[in-house]
């Protein structure tokens, strides 16, 4: 197998997580949020590109609300490569915008696209696994797909269904298979056939493509998010051109833009240690725990209370248990959230109603 031509990144980073209030808010979403120790999720995602992709030839896309804090954060990248989109259009458009950008640069070269607000525990395996994807999807002609071995029957994920494996992969230790068919979110019972027939990955949203075909397939699916790669990549102003045709784009995801209609597209099924962080319990997971399943960040004082998830913002007083269980608290300087540990999935609710100043 080849080796891949100038590897390039996109990091999609402008979503709000708001089930993360009340540490996340408008201009502090999801991905600038350090969940797990002094370290942001974005900042996790751009190092561990580390080695793999040069800093100056990766490319944050953010919205107006983030792009001071996402610049912020990443001080090592260049400020022209954090980008604020003029609107939201879904990942389809974002895709095409980053497209242009880096055709500007080098038109042939392989485009890594991948979310700023996941987890990641094996980065170096992580590595590996792009560095295989991007030389299949050259040598191939093909979009290839991350999938994440499944460690549950997850009815919340999309799947990949995976097919027969290419035979230039087969002795390689990240074989590359053909995809089937992609899943839509499946029930409980469904999603554990799936973990029983071996054969179907999460689908984690990364994908890695060579420019040419990207454009081809774009050209054939979505002709003006084609046009728009071609003005991009020859404006003498990127940022006005920008301005003037992103928010005319059709709002679509990638999904049903590229990858239900793709001609070819490959898998790779990675064991990296995954979290895609949906809410309070995954965070959980990652944090100290006391001898009566209480996970936190930040002091803790507990009687006669088990599996409680407490987070606090380092300065904020001190949080003593008494008899609950299945609590999830999280105090930051200007609001406390006290829930039910059942209920995380329904936070964005009461966010809806909050007033303006907390949000």
């Amino acid at each position: 197998m080849s080796e891949p031509s100038s590897l390039y990144a996109l990091i999609l980073a402008g979503g709000s997580g708001t089930r993360f209030w009340p540490l996340s808010r408008n201009t502090r979403p999801k991905q600038l949020l350090a969940l797990f120790d002094e370290e942001t999720l974005i900042e996790k995602a751009v190092n561990r590109l580390d080695g793999l992709v040069p800093k100056e030839r990766i490319l944050v896309l953010t919205n107006e609300a983030q792009l001071e804090a996402t610049r912020k954060t990443l001080p090592d990248l260049p400020p022209e490569n954090i980008v604020a989109e003029p609107a939201r259009r879904d990942t389809a458009p974002a895709i095409a915008l980053a497209a242009g950008w880096i055709a500007a640069r080098d038109p042939n070269a392989t485009m890594i696209a991948l979310p700023a607000d996941q987890l990641v525990i094996r980065a170096d395996v992580f590595r590996e696994v792009l560095k295989t994807a991007a030389t299949a999807a050259n040598d191939h002609n093909a979009i290839v797909t991350l999938g994440i071995r499944p460690d549950w029957a997850c009815p919340s994920y999309g799947y990949i269904e995976r097919g027969e494996v290419l035979s230039d992969s087969t002795s390689g230790e990240h074989p590359v298979h053909e995809v089937v068919r992609f899943r839509e979110k499946p029930t409980e019972e469904v999603a554990k056939q799936y973990l029983a027939d071996g054969n179907y990955s999460w689908n984690a949203g990364i994908f890695i493509w060579s420019l040419p075909i990207l454009v081809s397939e774009f050209s054939r699916h979505c002709p003006g998010l084609a046009t728009f790669v071609e003005e991009l990549s020859q404006s003498a102003d990127f940022d006005a051109t920008v301005a003037e045709k992103f928010s005319l784009l059709e709002k679509i995801s990638i999904d049903y833009a590229l990858m239900e209609n793709a001609d070819r597209i490959l898998n790779i099924e990675a064991d990296v240690g995954w979290d895609d962080v949906g809410g309070w319990p995954s965070v959980a997971k990652y944090l100290d725990q006391d001898t009566n399943g209480n996970s936190h960040r930040g002091p803790l004082l507990s009687v006669d209370a088990s599996n409680n998830i407490v987070f606090s913002i380092p300065g904020a007083p001190h949080v003593a248990l008494l008899g609950v269980n299945d609590l999830i608290v999280v105090q930051t300087e200007d609001a406390l959230l006290v829930a039910n540990r059942n209920d995380a999935d329904q936070i964005k609710k009461l966010v809806d109603e909050l007033p303006d100043q907390f949000l």
